[in-house]
């Protein structure tokens, strides 16, 4: 039954993946097409920072949700009640820290006042985002897959709806207005998404009075598993955030524009990085499916299970990795024409794309210590990876090689976190 849910679970996943990454390369397309290189550079200077926001209101409650829910232990409807209480009085805090902090991050963090507004654009956004991703967890956690599909899908529809019809008009009134916008989207896209996910509750799904009571002994449960992988995300999504900071501050000392830093900036974060890690999708769904399993096994003490579910995942990942990556080396000209219309980051694609294979393995690794509650693990890891990251951009923005010190410190920062999630896990299971 495990073997067949775990295949059922990856299948549809592949397939609902397949079709939202072509939906986010079309998305994508319309963006690079409609906005300028400059706006996709603004774009991506902010998209840290909406990371790092999403990161910080979900406190780490969606994985959390879904393993408890696939163990099946607990009183799933009343371990979801008690902690949308919480996820909305750490949404308003972080709401009132950004509309007070949105200024000084955007003229002296990002040194680019024009991502103002989209900032505070963010704050609006969170609440549905937390809410719509406690939701899908607790399907996840039942190992229904197919409402996850089905509601991503419908948001990359009406995403790309409102890019088509939203971009040009924007567009009349300034970048600024427009990167805005599409911050704003989001909210349209997440409803849509919490209505779907709603439509596909049984008929025969009652709350009772005691589902809604807060628990506190399930809150507690959450909190423990919740806060090390939140910490996890916020230190990579801190990093990444002061990425863009860090590179703008060196580069600007060392003789660089800050014209020639967006732009470059633009091109890695908006055209090579996403090219790379296209079939990421695969990985993603295969985890995704992974982690009820390892839940579950873990509860019993099944290794065996476990061991044979992640080798089994990381092979795959490896060889889909390595396939893609040979295929889009042999034409890079061909897909960043095809994808944005732009032969730009052909040299950069060469040097990353042997080492993009590894972060196809962080994926299974990191579910799998999700799964077994090591999510403390997974956050030392992040943080061993941001620190060197930081500091290898700090050092090698210094020796005067541009945007190359992206590339190292991006490198650099795979290979390190995947090496350490391996040796973590080999260890944590041979004990």
């Amino acid at each position: 039954m495990k073997k067949s849910n775990f295949i059922k679970s990856t299948l549809i996943l592949l397939i609902g993946g397949l079709i939202t990454k072509i939906l986010g390369m079309i998305i994508k397309i319309v963006m690079s097409r409609l906005l300028s290189t400059e706006g996709i550079g603004l774009y991506m200077l902010i998209m840290p920072t909406f990371l790092l926001i999403i990161t910080l209101s979900s406190l780490g409650f969606p994985i959390a949700v879904s393993k408890f829910t696939a163990e099946d232990t607990r009183n799933n409807k009343n371990l979801v009640f008690s902690l949308i209480p919480i996820s909305l009085i750490i949404n308003i805090l972080i709401i009132i820290l950004i509309i007070f902090s949105a200024k000084y991050i955007s003229t002296y963090l990002l040194k680019e006042p024009r991502v103002y507004y989209p900032i505070i654009c963010i704050a609006l956004v969170i609440p549905f985002a937390s809410i719509s991703s406690l939701i899908r967890s607790y399907f996840f956690g039942k190992q229904k897959m197919v409402p996850h599909v089905v509601s991503n899908i419908i948001e990359d529809i009406i995403r790309l709806i409102l890019y088509i019809i939203g971009i040009p008009f924007f567009l009349k009134y300034g970048l600024e207005k427009t990167i805005s916008f599409l911050i704003l989207s989001n909210i349209i896209c997440e409803i849509c998404s919490i209505i779907v996910l709603f439509l596909f509750l049984p008929k025969s799904f009652k709350i009772k009075k005691e589902d809604i009571i807060p628990n506190k002994r399930y809150i507690k449960d959450a909190l423990y598993l919740g806060v090390p992988n939140t910490l996890g995300k916020l230190i990579g999504s801190i990093g990444y955030f002061l990425e863009p900071i860090i590179l703008t501050y060196t580069l600007l000392s060392n003789g660089y524009s800050n014209k020639y830093i967006i732009y470059q900036y633009g091109i890695i974060s908006g055209y090579v990085l996403p090219l790379l890690l296209l079939p990421s999708f695969f990985s993603m769904a295969i985890s995704q499916a992974l982690l009820p399993i390892v839940s579950k096994s873990s509860v019993r003490n099944d290794y065996k299970t476990i061991k044979r579910k992640i080798r089994q995942a990381v092979t795959i990942c490896i060889l889909i990795g390595t396939v893609f990556t040979i295929i889009i080396c042999l034409n890079p000209s061909f897909f960043l024409n095809f994808l944005y219309k732009t032969k730009e980051g052909i040299n950069y694609i060469y040097l990353l794309a042997p080492i993009c294979i590894l972060q196809y393995i962080q994926y299974p690794l990191a579910f799998t210590l999700d799964g077994l509650g090591e999510s403390r693990i997974t956050m030392i890891s992040t943080l061993i990876g941001t620190i060197t990251r930081c500091m290898i951009l700090i050092i090698s923005s210094n020796f005067h090689i541009g945007i190359y010190s992206l590339i190292i410190a991006t490198a650099l920062n795979i290979i390190v976190v995947t090496l350490y999630q391996s040796y973590r896990l080999r260890k944590l299971l041979n004990k």
